[in-house]
């Protein structure tokens, strides 16, 4: 059996496996979190086709893209079976079309339940669009300078009852030219936004929701306006954490790095810092002065910060609420701002 549904009924739904028959590249682009690629052609079989639809006719592209599924359609059976053993699968491709349809069919003969998602990939890009557009969920943003432990906070408010959204652990970075180090790959721009509407799925957007303070860019990826508008409007808790403190973090967090992984990552910030300095702190690392080297990088850090959190404010954006702090245990500030979070009307 065959039938359509639009991806707002699929999401919806008691979800069965999802099969994305596109083509390993335009998977790797982006895809539906949680989707399994079993493409009918290979990234060059896909290009071949589409030049014959351009450049000679539909049917000519027709015929050749059976040369390449013809031997494929076993295989492409026996796989689906692995991933559905219970029979019930959902296909799609780009817009829910030829690719989707050759391979519902397939299956269909096959004795499979199938749906075909309307519109592919495509209309679920739309419909995440609309979602984050019209996101309207109440925030309170942990704000701190650099090496303040703000992801460290983040956690232990989760651990104590309240909702988070790590967005650096979704974006694979921590937002600053060492924020790479020790990160998996990021995501595309466009996968960011997928994985991140996943996660939006899982959380009561009538609850509070603590984030940290970011910038709209995250390393290479960037939040969705929705998103940033929420952050914007939110309240903004503004540690103020000792410098030794800061420092003493970063040193455990970093110098287990290479240095020359170090030393790559100050050349980076080379027009912020200025010659004068980026020297000194490529010294402090010759010199294995690593405390030295970080209070180098967060004089910069500092300035940006200011700069961002207080100069570059937007007209909607939310108050500020300063908590001092002087323990170094994440879970003590956890408490200290759960008690500041009664004082603060979030909207």
């Amino acid at each position: 059996m065959i039938k359509r549904i639009d991806i707002a009924a699929y999401l919806a739904g008691e979800q069965c496996p999802l099969l994305d028959v596109r083509t390993p590249a335009e998977f790797e682009k982006g895809h539906i979190p949680g989707a399994f690629n079993l493409p009918l052609f290979t990234n060059e079989e896909r290009v071949e086709v589409g030049t014959i639809y351009k450049q000679i006719s539909p049917e000519k592209a027709l015929l050749r893209g059976l040369d390449f599924v013809g031997p494929k359609m076993r295989s492409l059976v026996e796989e689906a079976q692995e991933i559905a053993p219970g029979g019930k699968i959902a296909v799609h491709c780009w817009r829910g079309g030829q690719r989707s349809g050759s391979l519902a069919w397939l299956l269909g003969m096959a004795g499979f339940d199938v749906q075909i998602i309307k519109g592919g990939y495509k209309a679920y890009r739309r419909y995440i669009y609309a979602y984050f557009d019209g996101l309207d969920m109440p925030m309170i943003v942990i704000g701190g300078k650099t090496g303040s432990g703000k992801t460290e906070i983040l956690h232990a408010l989760e651990e104590k009852g309240e909702q988070i959204l790590d967005l650096e652990a979704l974006a694979n970075h921590k937002g600053s030219s060492f924020g790479a180090l020790g990160e998996a790959p990021q995501p595309s721009v466009e996968h960011f936004e997928n994985i991140l509407f996943e996660a939006l799925q899982s959380l009561d957007v009538g609850r509070i929701t603590w984030v940290e303070n970011e910038s709209k860019s995250i390393g290479r990826v960037y939040l969705p306006k929705g998103i940033w508008s929420c952050m914007q409007k939110a309240p903004l808790i503004d540690l103020q954490v000792p410098l030794d403190h800061r420092i003493n973090r970063l040193v455990s967090e970093y110098a287990t790095f290479p240095v020359g992984i170090l030393k790559e990552a100050f050349v980076r910030i080379k027009k912020r810092l200025g010659g004068q300095h980026l020297k000194a702190a490529l010294d402090a690392l010759e010199d294995n002065d690593f405390e030295r080297a970080t209070d180098i990088a967060l004089k910069y850090y500092d300035k940006a910060y200011q700069h961002h959190t207080f100069s570059k404010r937007e007209e909607n954006a939310g108050p500020i609420w300063v908590q001092e702090v002087e323990s170094n245990r994440a879970e003590i500030i956890a408490d200290q701002i759960m008690l500041l979070k009664k004082s603060i009307e979030v909207v």
